[in-house]
């Protein structure tokens, strides 16, 4: 478990705090996360990676000269927002373009892609590659829906090495995508991982056993065994990882970069007698081993236990591979570079977001939106610790967290646009933003979208009536139906929303009141809710255990219900809210 912390919701900016302070020869720390601080060379591609904290040393570790050029760094096993990611590849970028890298979840894919989108739209050449590397998560006929876990280090590796040899950006792109392919990850657990403040881990294994195929976010593995000798877990990972050999290559004479990742708590001796064994078995398999790597390298919190990764080499991936780097974390070779001037330092500031005009109707309803943020904050501190049981029987238990840290910064920005003068859009806009960048995660995401869609429905200009919070909603589910691309039937959030959406808008069609067509709609709502515990995942980190969710409903899909309650009874009292369209 994990003793050492202060407040549990502020680890992750104390720990970058601290990382940086240890490490300034190498990185700075710009909103979002850190950036070297050594110069780069003009006009050439720069590497930005990312993703949750809690797996040092991947993200911010491999930030250096011959690695990446800036990590964005997410909450504990959170994702970092789209505005963390920008302002991160913003500070990173040397003129020849950004390559966002990162492990393929779906909270990763949401953010990444918006701050592309937004990169791009600025004139910045952006492209992105997500990686795929944890065969347990998907069968290979699936390889796109797979994880990204330790494999990371390769792909990040040659790609950052080809970007600091002067690659262009479609070789950067095609070096890093040629290196996913050729990357294979299996991984066992012996123990879950508890997050600061936690009274429990997030999954668990009996005494004796070991979960296998697990994923680096507290996700239970796809099974579970007796735990073997060191030499009989060296077996299972080789021989899992020897079924699934890049397409057109043959293991003979074949010249792999091996990594046995340690998840935490497992010893560097322990590793080093598994290693022993896993060598013999390449070797005897026709495999020679290039570099290879043994020790902790993308963790997961205190969990214990190992994954294994063998990466198939070409010619030019083992140049890349073999070429110096100097960061926190990852040294190779020597490696010369200059100390950024404090004139060279670029320091990106968040600029103050400015309040635009509003009527006094709108300054109104403003006030009711806080209320009703206020109330959508008191009902998940309420409810966060079952959302996160709810979480954990097939995810990897942090909705609740998520949603906790998502609300408590929506209510704050739009306490402080209230106090400034804003009307509702506004407001909303704003809480929109920072429960994005403060969650993180796919609900930080989807969350963000709603509100700034209901935002954009209100606008500024006059009271937030029925019909413009029935046309609110309504954009929220086509945006977030369009961006997540889950349905009805995939055990989201979307399986509420939808039928709410429907709901909602009939009734204010017939005439009701909002207050009388929310009530209405928030039984749907939380009857709809109920409805996913017949359902099984096919979107999200819950899909690999599909079959462990049934029976349970789905968290995303409980907390919008909830919040949906609790929004209807801020509307049950006298509100400034105009009641009809």
């Amino acid at each position: 478990m994990t003793r050492l912390f202060n407040e549990p919701s502020a680890f992750a900016d104390e720990m970058i705090e601290g990382f940086v302070a240890s490490h300034g020869r190498w990185v700075k720390r710009v909103p979002g996360g850190v950036v070297r601080n050594t110069k780069s060379t003009p006009e050439t591609v720069a590497l930005v990676i990312g993703g949750g904290s809690g797996h040092y040393p991947a993200f911010a570790g491999l930030v250096g000269q011959g690695l990446a050029h800036g990590a964005a760094m997410g909450n504990l096993f959170a994702s970092p927002s789209a505005q963390q990611v920008y302002n991160v590849a913003k500070a990173a970028s040397n003129g020849g373009g950004v390559l966002l890298g990162y492990g393929n979840y779906a909270g990763d894919v949401l953010h990444f892609n918006q701050a592309q989108d937004r990169l791009r739209k600025e004139g910045i050449d952006c492209r992105s590659i997500a990686v795929t590397d944890d065969v347990s998560s998907a069968p290979l006929s699936e390889r796109a829906k797979r994880r990204g876990i330790a494999g990371d280090l390769t792909v990040f590796k040659v790609a950052a090495a080809a970007a600091e040899a002067g690659y262009s950006m479609d070789s950067v792109v095609e070096i890093a995508e040629r290196a996913n392919d050729r990357t294979r990850s299996f991984g066992v657990a012996f123990t879950g991982c508890t997050l600061p403040g936690a009274d429990h881990p997030l999954f668990s294994v009996p005494e004796g056993r070991m979960a296998v195929g697990m994923g680096i976010h507290g996700e239970p593995g796809i099974d579970e065994t007796d735990i073997p000798t060191a030499d009989e877990l060296a077996e299972l990972l080789v021989a899992k990882l020897l079924t699934e050999v890049p397409e057109g290559l043959e293991t003979s004479g074949a010249r792999v970069v091996p990594i046995l990742n340690g998840l935490g708590s497992v010893k560097y001796e322990e590793l080093f007698v598994v290693y022993r064994r896993v060598a013999q078995l390449l070797a005897e398999a026709g495999l020679e081993a290039v570099e290879p790597q043994v020790g902790e390298l993308v963790t997961s919190f205190d969990m214990a236990g190992t994954s294994l990764t063998l990466f198939w080499l070409d010619e030019e991936l083992e140049s890349l591979w073999n070429a110096p780097a100097d960061a926190p974390a990852f040294r190779r070779g020597a490696v010369t570079a200059d100390a950024l001037e404090p004139s060279d330092a670029g320091d990106l500031t968040e600029a103050e977001h400015a309040i635009p005009d509003a009527t006094d109707e709108s300054r109104a309803g403003a006030i009711r939106i806080l209320a009703a943020l206020g109330a959508a904050k008191a009902v998940v501190d309420a409810n966060a610790d079952e959302l996160g049981r709810i979480d954990a029987i097939a995810g990897d238990g942090d909705h609740g967290i998520g949603m906790e840290r998502g609300v408590r910064a929506a209510v704050e920005a739009a306490t402080d646009a209230v106090a400034r003068g804003a009307g509702a859009a506004t407001t909303l806009h704003f809480a929109a933003d920072a429960w994005a960048d403060k969650a993180g995660g796919t609900s930080g995401a989807l969350w963000g979208m709603a509100l700034r869609a209901v935002g954009d429905a209100v606008g500024d200009s006059k009271a937030p009536d029925a019909g413009a919070v029935a046309a609110g909603v309504a954009g929220a589910a086509a945006a977030i139906m369009d961006f997540g691309k889950a349905k009805p039937g995939d055990k989201t959030l979307v399986d509420v929303l939808v039928p709410f959406r429907d709901a909602l808008a009939s009734g204010v069609g017939a005439g009701k009141s909002l207050t009388e067509a929310w009530a209405a709609a928030a039984v749907t709502a939380e009857q709809a809710a109920e409805d996913t515990a017949a359902l099984l995942p096919l979107m999200g980190r819950a899909r690999p255990h599909a079959e462990k969710s049934l029976g349970t409903p789905d968290a995303g899909a409980v907390s919008m219900a909830l919040i949906i309650r609790a929004i209807h009874n801020t509307l049950i009292e006298r509100t400034t809210i105009k009641e009809k369209a």
